[in-house]
């Protein structure tokens, strides 16, 4: 069994600011409603991803059935919901205890057993044969540690898909200036200084010894809304496995 890492890469500050929104997590009109409009296109290329590498699941709608799946920074369960749907045993893991309570109670009412933690992926010793990881990289203390215990919990064979903004002037204004100025995103939620550009997470991904696979942006339209794209100047979602 791998050891646990003895380092920690959460941000206290950060996990007491998503704690204090987790009332609130599941209201699609609510703080978190960016995040509603998001999941489905997340959702959108996981699937797609998880169809790519295990091929036998393509012909059924659980192709997660008989594999266990770890979201890390599982907030109050958004994604882990629809991957205990598709399947899978899924373990939650995230640093506010308040974001655990609300996706703990909010899986039994929907009769979903789900294994929610309050704690810190660097801590753990099990492996996963799904990692995720959405939109959490650019809030932690230290991005290569981070990505180092994700590697930790993958199983071999594995897949791992993270999601995260880009560090351009466009992700500036749309998530910042606009996102959190007119209140569509709830303030202090994003460090435009602590965003990865693809080349950065190349390399921190190749640091950690794992291999970047498909790698699609999350664009934005008037006409289209949120939606996969080849543009990556926004936000960007991608694969990596072990070589």
């Amino acid at each position: 069994m791998a050891k646990a890492s003895t380092t920690t890469t959460i941000d206290p500050a950060e996990a007491a600011h998503f704690g204090k929104l987790a009332a609130d997590w599941w209201n699609p009109k609510g703080s978190s409603a960016m995040l509603h409009k998001l999941n489905p296109v997340r959702l959108k290329f996981i699937r797609e991803a998880i169809d790519a590498h295990w091929p036998m699941a393509r012909a059924t709608f659980r192709p997660l059935e008989g594999k266990a799946a770890l979201d890390v920074g599982c907030g109050a369960g958004l994604l882990c919901e629809p991957l205990a749907r598709l399947g899978a045993k899924v373990t939650g893991v995230d640093a506010a205890a308040e974001s655990i309570a609300v996706a703990s109670a909010h899986a039994g009412a929907g009769g979903l057993s789900i294994d929610y933690r309050c704690a810190d992926v660097s801590g753990m010793t099990e492996t996963f044969d799904l990692v995720t990881s959405m939109e959490v990289i650019e809030h932690v203390s230290d991005p290569a540690a981070f990505l180092a215990a994700l590697r930790d919990r993958l199983a071999p064979g594995g897949l791992m898909i993270l999601s995260t903004p880009n560090r351009t002037p466009k992700s500036k204004l749309a998530m910042i200036t606009l996102g959190e100025g007119l209140g569509a995103i709830p303030k202090g939620t994003h460090d435009w200084d602590k965003f990865l550009t693809p080349e950065e997470m190349q390399e921190l991904l190749h640091e950690a010894g794992l291999v970047a696979g498909e790698m699609r942006g999350i664009a934005f339209s008037a006409t289209s809304g949120l939606h996969l794209s080849d543009d990556l100047s926004l936000n960007y979602i991608f694969t990596a496995t072990k070589p």
